[in-house]
């Protein structure tokens, strides 16, 4: 058996020796199984089916594949490679990939109870995939799976399996204006400026690995009462064989003793065939929280026993925390904290650089990273769990106002959910960012329904997040409630006078002429400081598009001193923009290749510029 310590999951890296490896922490999910993984990335066979001739050729039976591709890697990448061409497709493109494994050997006193899965890290964003040239459904029941931000997963028929197997992936991609396409360019934004080129396809790794037949997904939320020291976890069966089982859980100590559980509790049920939900909650004495300054987690061990005293187990890490949208500020365990934010937009960065990137924003004093309308590498939430950064994550957004983008924005919402329940570092969901895909806000009151039965939603379902219906302006109001926690202000000025007068208009209750529409739409909202207020996008200085200084001595100095302009009025937060330079936005504070910052270590941190809050002076 072959063991393997990092895992290569993003990037074009070179491939492990091919077999079983048991050190699944290392593959992108919150959960991990005591089990074994094959991974699947490397070299692969590989098509540009330039006039999508590959169904009906039935291409999945057999074809002569002449390219090679890396996978995992972007079909930008691999079309460019193949056809030496900076622009490889305009309006829409697919794609084959093919390659062989050997079926792995699995203990014999596992396999009455064990299937072999398959799972992508991430493609898209519509995905087929055949094994021996039968055609595979996904556990969601998709014979397409639409989407390239998220994980999904196939159960193989034992029935398909050979000792020498042949995966078969077909991947279709468009510049479709309804697909959740976050910054990637369609029909209607063009790449340039803050438009960027597509990067789609075979993006995150692909392996299979054993699993029960009988057992709990890898998706698991966590609500906390911090009060009360209870944890309410809400896990997921998947049942082959219905009967009685009962869940066992139990929680350790992250940085205590690892063998002795804090609390242990069971419960029994009924299962049918098939998937379901199940809540069940526990007390943790004397918990304690998860904070930026001490990101203390602890470890679930869930368990499904079926009557035979079998055990199906996965493992993750979580924290308690509570984050609060109180009158004019927000509070992190019933104490204020102001948000010193930042933009960060990763781009095709590889997890390496990612992690660099994080380490940096904290040395730059952020205790806050809002990932910007993208899916990105999941291990990010991790990271920023054990290093006590908060995060602000974003569905990527449709390119225009349909019901169609309607229904692929609801279902991105979804899959994303699922996948990153666990984490406490993050805290607050945009759903639309300045009306992408929701250009009529103001004047379609289906679009304002939609977002608020959304806001609705998670209210009632994902009650650990603070919502935000539309960042940056046009926020809804019904009946003069604004349908967002926050309320929330894109101001792009690089002139510090005319920056001193925006702020004390947006901050005395301005909230038409300030941003670059009104900041309400719907009914008429009157603000009073009944919600937190945040600067949630500014600066830019450098990019061409928002003026200021380009050399980082003279940006260092102009943003310490828009900055004090903030903290000297009662805001709750504020989010330079950007980290890093992407494309043809050239306004990064850090290398995006190294992480070293082009600024003073800690300038975007108010505290230790030693700037008061004017909402609650003990901070």
């Amino acid at each position: 058996m072959t063991r393997t310590e990092n895992h290569p999951n993003y990037g074009l890296t070179k491939s492990r020796e091919e077999g079983f490896v048991d050190n699944a922490d290392a593959l992108p999910r919150a959960v991990i199984r005591p089990n074994e993984y094959m991974l699947l990335d490397g070299e692969w066979k590989f098509s540009h089916d330039s006039l999508d001739k590959g169904l009906s050729e039935s291409w999945f039976a057999g074809h002569q594949y002449d390219l090679t591709a890396h996978w995992p890697g972007s079909v930008e990448q691999h079309i460019a490679s193949a056809l030496e061409s900076e622009k490889p497709w305009q309006d829409k493109v697919v794609v084959w990939y093919e390659r062989e494994f050997n079926l792995p050997d699995i203990e014999e006193e596992k396999k009455a109870n064990s299937l072999i899965q398959l799972s992508f890290g991430a493609c898209g964003y519509e995905t087929q995939v055949w094994l021996n040239g039968f055609e595979l459904t996904t556990i969601e029941g998709e014979l397409k799976h639409l989407g390239e931000y998220t994980s999904f997963s196939y159960e193989l028929d034992e029935h398909l399996l050979r000792p020498v197997n042949r995966i078969t992936v077909r991947i279709e991609s468009s510049m479709d204006a309804d697909i959740t396409r976050g910054k990637q360019e369609s029909y209607v934004y063009k790449r340039g400026g803050i438009w960027y080129q597509t990067y789609t396809g075979a993006v995150r790794s692909i392996w299979i690995e054993t699993v029960e037949r009988n057992r709990l997904r890898s998706r698991v939320g966590v609500v906390s009462s911090v009060e009360d020291n209870l944890v309410r976890f809400n896990l997921t069966t998947r049942i082959s064989d219905p009967g009685f089982y009962k869940i066992r859980i139990k929680v350790f100590d992250d940085k205590a003793d690892k063998t002795t559980p804090v609390a242990e509790d069971e419960f029994p049920l009924t299962l049918q065939t098939g998937q379901k939900s199940q809540r069940v909650v526990l007390r943790i004495p004397d918990a304690k929280l998860w904070s930026t300054e001490d990101p203390h987690q602890y470890r679930l061990v869930a368990q499904l026993i079926d009557e035979k005293d079998y055990a199906a187990e996965i493992e993750t890490k979580f924290g308690l925390r509570k984050i609060e949208a109180r009158g004019c500020c927000l509070y992190l365990n019933n104490k204020p904290v102001y948000l010193d934010g930042i933009l960060y937009q990763p781009g095709a960065s590889t997890y390496e650089q990612i992690r660099k990137h994080m380490y940096a924003m904290k040395e730059l004093g952020c205790n806050l990273v809002r990932i910007h309308i993208a899916g990105v590498d999941p291990r990010i939430y991790k990271l920023a769990d054990r290093i006590g950064m908060l995060l602000w994550v974003e569905v990527p957004s449709p390119h225009q106002s349909s019901q169609k983008s309607r229904t692929n924005h609801r279902n991105e919402l979804l899959r994303m959910l699922a996948l990153v329940g666990t984490h406490p570092s993050i805290i607050i969901w945009s759903l639309y960012n300045e009306d992408w895909g929701a250009q009529d806000i103001a004047t379609n009151p289906e679009t304002r329904e939609y977002i608020i039965e959304t806001y609705h939603f998670m209210q009632l379902a994902y009650p650990q997040f603070l919502v935000v219906d539309n960042d940056g302006w046009q926020h809804i109001s019904f009946e003069g409630r604004l349908k967002s926690d926050l309320l929330s202000a894109h101001l792009y000025t690089s002139d510090l006078q005319r920056w001193r007068e925006v702020l004390e208009e947006l901050s005395s209750g301005e909230l038409d002429r300030v941003a670059a529409f009104p900041l309400v739409v719907g009914d008429p909202f009157f603000y009073r400081n009944q919600v937190p207020l945040i600067v949630s996008e500014w600066g830019g200085f450098g990019f061409d598009n928002y003026g200021g200084p380009k050399d980082d001595d003279d940006r260092a100095v102009l943003i310490k001193k828009f900055k004090q302009e903030l903290r000297n009025r009662s805001f709750a937060g504020d989010i330079y923009t950007q980290a890093t330079n992407i494309e043809d936005e050239k306004n990064g504070l850090l290398d995006a290749e190294t992480g070293s910052l082009n600024v003073p270590a800690g300038l975007l941190n108010t505290q230790e510029n030693q700037i008061e809050y004017p909402g609650n002076k003990s901070l």
